[in-house]
């Protein structure tokens, strides 16, 4: 490929890149004024992945070999990456600033180094493991333990259980995805055994997303919830907002486009570019929280927010270097392995 070509390439993808980060941040935003409305957080997050689930129903279609070749993939998927991640953290800005809580989130890439130290046995080098300090004392200042946690602890637990459940994301993610699918899904069994192609990410996305959406069913019922809510008007900072364009906001855009963005989004970055936009994400839902919902932060919790995305993009990125690279992630981001000889094969 040509300069002109690589530079058109990383250009169009540091664009998709930006549009996932946006898109993912603007979650958090769009959810509080419907839960704030009457609607249960579960139910928020049913009516999330429910409804993105059954927009990529196409996608789901053309990767129809999935569930037979990957079940414990797409199973795992959809309890964690989908389920855990969003019932968590939906519950949790019920009682926390959106802000806060995407920042307890974004401890995960600081979890992940503790998996693969203490569980894969791998190796993590000193730069990683200053991550991990400089994510800590960040989420300390932006929790103010100074002032004896003057956060809703079940709401700083909450946010840290999405943040595990982020774990089991990357984790699945390093086995799972790679930025290009097979050109023919109906090849997907055959490719998807040992030693061959991992699977589409957008086919894992979309099978994720329905299994997700079947697990919320039994946990959210949908049935009890009141649907009058979703036909009314919701408070952004004081403004009236119709619910159902809330509603599309957090399917569309916080979902299907984020996703689909930041897979793409990944084909043409590096993984270092793909983790710095990535890192956006936690910005943008400060920010947005502070215009249109009016969660005000304090001087020393930006200051610590700040830090908690230099510890996560510290996390993320020293261990690379150290250990021979890493596995992109369907969402755009990275996450460091293990130093080992030989990669093994996915199970």
């Amino acid at each position: 490929m040509s300069g002109t070509g690589t530079r058109e390439r990383k250009s169009v993808g540091l664009g998709l890149a930006l549009v996932s980060a946006l898109a993912f941040g603007g979650s958090g935003v769009a959810a509080k004024p419907l839960i704030e409305a009457g609607l249960n957080p579960l139910h928020v997050v049913w009516l999330r992945v429910a409804g993105a689930a059954l927009v990529l129903l196409p996608v789901a279609w053309r990767h129809r070999a999935l569930p037979r070749a990957r079940p414990g993939l797409l199973l795992g998927y959809g309890l964690f990456a989908v389920a855990g991640v969003q019932a968590c953290y939906f519950a949790a800005i019920s009682r926390i600033p959106v802000g806060v809580a995407l920042l307890v989130e974004y401890l995960a890439p600081a979890l992940v180094l503790g998996w693969v130290r203490f569980v894969q046995r791998g190796r993590v080098s000193r730069a990683a493991a200053l991550g991990v300090v400089l994510a800590v004392g960040g989420l300390a200042c932006v929790v103010e333990v100074w002032a004896g946690l003057r956060f809703d602890v079940l709401g700083l637990l909450l946010a840290l259980g999405a943040a595990c459940c982020q774990v089991g994301y990357f984790v699945l993610s390093d086995h799972g995805t790679e930025p290009a699918g097979p050109a023919d899904p109906a090849e997907e069994v055959e490719r998807a055994g040992p030693g061959q192609a991992p699977p589409s990410p957008l086919g894992v996305i979309a099978y994720g997303l329905l299994v997700g959406a079947v697990v919320l069913t039994f946990v959210a019922r949908p049935w009890g919830m009141d649907w009058g809510v979703l036909g009314g008007r919701a408070e952004m900072n004081g403004a009236p907002v119709a619910a159902f364009l809330l509603l599309a906001w957090i399917v569309l855009l916080a979902t299907v486009v984020a996703y689909a963005a930041g897979v793409v989004s990944v084909r043409s970055l590096s993984p270092q570019v793909a983790v710095v936009v990535a890192c956006l994400e936690a910005v943008v839902a400060t920010v947005l929280a502070w215009v249109l919902l009016g969660e005000h932060l304090s001087p020393p919790q930006l200051a610590g927010g700040f830090v908690v995305l230099v510890g996560a993009f510290v996390a993320q990125t020293a261990t690379p270097a150290d250990t021979g690279g890493a596995r992109t992630v369907a969402e755009g981001g990275t996450v460091p392995l293990e130093a080992r000889e030989e990669v093994p094969d996915a199970p």
